[in-house]
């Protein structure tokens, strides 16, 4: 019985190598776009991390014709009404980097309490098997934003996004994130929807 292949909608190598760290031999297996030769990403114009997951989906397997994997995520803050949300990657705009929209974040939420900077992370996954099978996951882990910036792993608004015991994402091991993360949550979800396809379209009956 072979395993499923799938090609991930993403030019990020930390997120590539998050996904990857689910998507294992001999079940699974996953590839880049840019190891096709597919650089070219679509334009995010979803109104949410589904529809933004879906369009990025869509766009790879239109090209490539192969299952797909994408991921949409983010951080929503409460006090800041759910922002950034689906705008996380360019909050302090177009070309921001991560620096950059966490210097943002920490100017948007100056002086307010520990109790007003709550916040989660999310993310959806969409996979794309065929034109008849599409499937999504959507995994969540909340926090809050700390006042400072700790630990040097991760990406994104890692090192300010605090969980209990007072550490950021940026200060976990890779494993350790992976187990509790929005994006670790959603995969595990995933990987059983896709076990049950599987075991649906290679079992007995050959279906």
């Amino acid at each position: 019985m072979g395993g499923i292949t799938l090609v991930a909608a993403t030019n990020n190598q930390r997120k590539l190598d998050e996904l990857g760290a689910f998507l294992l031999p001999p079940a699974f297996e996953c590839v880049s776009m840019g190891q096709l030769g597919i650089t070219s990403e679509p334009d995010e114009t979803g109104g949410s991390f589904r529809e933004n997951a879906t369009i990025k989906a869509r766009a790879l397997y239109e090209i490539c014709r192969r299952p797909v994997i994408s991921d949409d995520s983010g951080l929503m803050v409460d006090w800041l009404h759910g922002a950034p949300g689906i705008y996380s990657a360019r909050y302090a705009g177009p070309a921001a980097t991560g620096d950059e929209n966490i210097d943002k974040l920490l100017e948007q939420l100056a002086g307010t309490t520990p109790e007003q900077r709550t916040a989660r992370f999310v993310c959806v996954i969409c996979v794309i098997l065929d034109e008849r099978t599409t499937l999504y996951a959507t995994g969540h882990c909340e926090g809050f934003i700390g006042h400072e910036r700790r630990g040097r792993g991760g990406f994104g608004y890692d090192p300010v996004f605090w969980i209990k015991g007072n550490r950021s994402f940026a200060q976990l091991s890779e494993q350790h994130k992976n187990q509790i993360s929005h994006r670790g949550r959603a995969m595990r979800k995933m990987i059983f929807r896709l076990g049950g396809i599987h075991s649906i379209r290679t079992g007995p009956e050959g279906i």
